[in-house]
């Protein structure tokens, strides 16, 4: 099995580049003896330099969006050849909070091919916003899988994580806390679809983390219900508590 893969997302945090240099420290010290896990921080685009101003080997650098376009007139847009240009490695597609203000599987999927040009990781972001009791959200999983990876080729899924976000698991507006099996019975089906799509070999290489408020209390939990990593929010801000949940990933 390969390593487990924590991502940091940092959103529209902090307020100043002083303050991104001081959490990255923090995160540098809280991680430092996390040899058997992957680290990625993903902070807003003016702050993808702050890595280079603090010595570290161990975390990789991600951002949090990019553009479906190379180049041209698209105003405050970023292109992938940017981001990567800037050292970063990893990039978020598709998360909720972009497909709320309209990223659409289509744009999520010309974002996934302009970033394999360009040899970033897309961190491919997909889940339901609401649980019914039908299980359409499953229908809706499956066709978020099959049209954010069209004309993704197999060996292109090696540099591919998938991030199951439950929607109505997240922030203040949450319906209630997924469960660690909730997740396993998700994580089953995007490996069904994925074999569906491609094969099972490729199926059971990709790695699927899980993205729906995570925190210390309850990442253990869902590394025994086998998550491969996280996608951390909110405490990802907090050196002490990433570092928690890195250390559960060891």
């Amino acid at each position: 099995m390969s390593k487990r893969l924590v991502i940091g997302n940092w959103k529209m945090n902090p307020k100043s580049l002083k303050e991104a240099e001081a959490l990255f420290k923090g995160i540098v010290t809280a991680s430092k003896d996390s040899k058997n896990v992957d680290i990625v921080v993903c902070p807003p685009y003016p702050f993808l330099t702050t890595a280079k101003k603090v010595p570290n080997k161990k975390i990789k650098l991600g951002a949090q969006d990019t553009s479906e376009m190379l180049e041209g007139s698209y105003t405050s847009q970023v292109s992938s050849s940017m981001i990567s240009s800037l050292g970063a490695t990893y990039v978020i597609i598709g998360h909720s909070e972009r497909r709320s203000i309209g990223d659409t599987d289509e744009i999520v999927n010309k974002k996934i091919l302009q970033a394999l040009k360009s040899k970033l990781i897309p961190v491919v972001c997909i889940g339901e916003n609401v649980r019914d009791t039908h299980g359409d959200y499953l229908a809706l999983v499956k066709y978020q899988l099959i049209d954010c990876l069209k004309n993704v080729s197999k060996l292109q899924m090696k540099n591919i994580v998938i991030a199951y976000e439950p929607v109505w698991a997240i922030g203040s507006h949450a319906t209630r806390v997924a469960t660690p099996e909730e997740f396993t019975e998700m994580k089953i089906f995007i490996r069904k679809v994925l074999s569906d799509i491609f094969d099972s070999k490729v199926a059971h290489a990709t790695r699927v983390l899980y993205g729906g408020s995570v925190n210390p209390q309850n990442a253990q939990a869902f590394v025994d219900a086998t998550a491969d990593g996280f996608l951390v929010g909110r405490d990802s801000l907090n050196p002490k508590k990433f570092g928690a949940i890195i250390a559960v990933c060891k």
